[in-house]
């Protein structure tokens, strides 16, 4: 009966979403060999632009999983000896000369169904990127669409999706993905000094470094804003966050957008006041002109909020 509902679950993936989301894996030593039938290739520049999914991703995962259930079926599987988590306490990768993408921090980087196709179907989307990708032209992760029962897969990805820190991905705040009339919005706050040059940042002043201040964490605030249901990113809208402090007054940020290493987003640099608690998107309507049947689907302003003072996911 488990096969049965993850051949099922395969299906959807395929017909649904047929540039569904990551597997990072690719080989840029060589040349590519031709990817599989209904399989694509992807950078990792053009999966983040996106929001961390493929255009057209629509697969949803059930919720509540048991991320600690997921840690021993990442460790009873050996997932370890090619994805390093730091801090994790698993034995170092590489112990069959095969290394995947770290996975320290990516749960507050990608939402659960990227790392889902990923493990059930990982030649669905191919990143490109060092040895990831076999001299056959498949990925190197098998898949595990024989090897786990629905409610594993789900602790599994919980476990994954836990990684909200740690390592050179890690951001300030929840970082999820959140849906809110035609936008998916994902808001990361990234301290200085995260980078290997935080000037470099698009958007950042002259030098880029930024001194700490008693009064918060300086860093680059940045708020992506996709289309729902195309999954491209939304440009020309007018994009403002709300800081709520306790015993603080609300500190507003204008956001505007900016292209950098992590692709298209909404941004400003700012200073995130000491106890943070909850961060407000405001979406203006937009500012460009939509014709034909769209033409009306962003002329509505929207907000989305952010508990900031939750753990991240």
């Amino acid at each position: 009966m488990q096969r049965t509902i993850i051949g099922v679950v395969l299906a959807l993936l395929v017909v649904t979403a047929t540039v569904a989301a990551q597997h990072q894996h690719g080989d840029q030593a060589k040349p590519a060999a031709p990817a599989p039938a209904g399989s694509r290739r992807v950078t990792m520049e053009e999966l983040h632009r996106a929001g961390g999914v493929p255009r057209g991703w629509k697969f949803t995962l059930p919720d509540g999983g048991d991320p600690a259930k997921g840690r021993q079926l990442f460790a009873d599987l050996e997932c370890y000896k090619c994805h390093l988590i730091q801090g994790a306490g698993f034995p170092p990768t590489g112990g069959e000369g095969k290394t995947g993408p770290e996975l320290s921090g990516m749960g507050a980087r990608h939402p659960a169904e990227y790392f889902a196709e990923s493990i059930l179907s990982p030649n669905t989307v191919l990143v490109e990127g060092p040895r990831w990708i076999g001299p056959d032209g498949t990925s190197i992760m098998p898949s595990y669409a024989d090897s786990l029962s629905v409610t594993q897969l789900v602790d599994l990805v919980a476990f994954i999706t836990s990684q909200g820190g740690g390592g050179h991905a890690q951001h300030d705040g929840p970082g999820e993905m959140q849906t809110v009339g035609p936008y998916r919005v994902r808001l990361v706050f990234e301290p200085v000094g995260e980078r290997d040059h935080a000037g470099a940042h698009a958007g950042r002043g002259a030098g880029g470094h930024h001194a700490p201040t008693p009064g918060g964490t300086v860093g680059h605030l940045m708020a992506f804003v996709a289309d729902a249901t195309t999954g491209d990113p939304v440009p020309y809208l007018p994009v403002s966050a709300s800081v709520q402090t306790q015993g603080a007054p609300t500190k507003v940020v204008k956001l505007v957008p900016m292209v950098g290493r992590d692709g298209f987003h909404y941004g400003a640099d700012a200073t995130l006041p000491q106890g943070a608690q909850r961060i407000v998107l405001t979406i203006g309507p937009t500012t460009m002109r939509v014709v034909g049947a769209d033409r009306t689907r962003y002329a509505r302003p929207r907000t989305v909020a952010f508990d900031w003072s939750a753990p991240a996911k």
